[in-house]
């Protein structure tokens, strides 16, 4: 865990890992197990309860009595889980770099020194694991977009290091610069479930090089290996709004990216719902989505999660230099 005050200070990076957990106590444990098996240092662990019925924090503090338990007065959603993690590892503990997981994430026991290997490039901001499934396949979920800027050289380049330039990345295993963060902010919470981390890594990655690190694994342990597309229900309502918020209001993307963007999103919308067996329902997610998507826009952190005390406070604090810069 961290180093006592009067310690001197380790001239390897500080890195704070973030989990968000909610109502899954056994995978949480399993995932912090992990951590702690992990060969590089840790600072410090955060773990967000986003408003669990079941008694996760509870055993994870009963587990690792070192951990920054942060418990949630509402669910936030992962968008918010990950904003509000951020925000408290960097005020109270004040990383080079944060290491972002769902509860479900089991990293192996070099997945953190593979990334840190990896960002010691110049000029690198983020990292991405390889994410499989129980069955160590690559899981279809947490697929990385490689960066089709990268010129020939820089790609060549990348390739002899065992690593591969992406233009976005999943917060499933995802290594960011916390001076980055403060630069370019937080995830943005009124997103709550889904392109969250899109939105957020294509807006780190307007700044810096992103990069996928097939070295660096972890197991993503859902119940079954399958794309987010695969009929989402309910939650496609999200998938619509959130691409028409990022489309329309986010810094991520470039014009260009996000005519291509839109494009594929399109092609994707329609196999979605042409696969489905509920087409009707989704066609209705679809309007609101759209209808919500293009009436309103995405509050600023500090207003969404404005009723939380001591995190609002983080969230304000950590977000302060990137407000200025707008």
């Amino acid at each position: 865990m961290s180093t006592s005050p009067s310690a001197p200070r380790r001239a390897t990076p500080s890195v704070v890992a973030v989990v968000v957990a909610y109502n899954r106590r056994d995978l949480l444990l399993e995932a912090l197990g992990a951590l702690k098996a992990q060969t590089a240092p840790l600072t410090a662990v955060v773990v967000i309860d986003n408003h669990s019925d079941d008694d996760s924090a509870e055993i994870a503090v009963d587990f690792w009595p070192e951990v920054d338990l942060v418990r949630l007065a509402r669910n936030t959603g992962g968008a918010g889980g990950f904003a509000t993690g951020m925000a408290v590892a960097i005020a109270h503990h004040e990383p080079d770099w944060v290491w972002v997981m769902d509860d479900d994430t089991v990293p192996t026991e070099n997945a953190l020194e593979e990334l840190l290997k990896a960002v010691e490039q110049p000029g690198v901001v983020l990292a991405g694991s390889r994410v499989v499934w129980t069955d160590g396949r690559d899981h279809p979920m947490n697929t990385p977009r490689r960066n089709p800027f990268v010129g020939r050289a820089e790609l060549r380049e990348a390739e002899s290091r065992g690593v591969v330039p992406v233009r976005s990345s999943s917060f499933v295993s995802m290594l960011v610069s916390a001076r980055r963060i403060k630069e370019a902010g937080l995830p943005i919470a009124d997103y709550f479930i889904w392109n969250d981390d899109f939105e957020f890594s294509t807006r780190m990655l307007r700044g810096g090089k992103g990069l996928y690190v097939p070295r660096s694994v972890v197991v993503h342990k859902t119940q079954a290996r399958a794309d987010t597309d695969a009929d989402p229900g309910a939650r496609f309502f999200f998938e619509v709004r959130n691409k028409v918020w990022l489309m329309v209001f986010s810094r991520g993307l470039g014009p260009i990216e996000k005519l291509v963007y839109i494009g594929s999103t399109l092609r994707r919308w329609m196999r979605t719902i042409q696969n489905s067996r509920q087409r009707r329902f989704l066609l209705v997610q679809l309007r609101r989505g759209l209808a919500a998507g293009f009436r309103g826009r995405p509050r600023l952190n500090a207003d969404a999660l404005s009723d939380l005390g001591p995190v609002t406070e983080a969230v304000v604090r950590v977000e302060a230099p990137a407000r200025e810069r707008t």
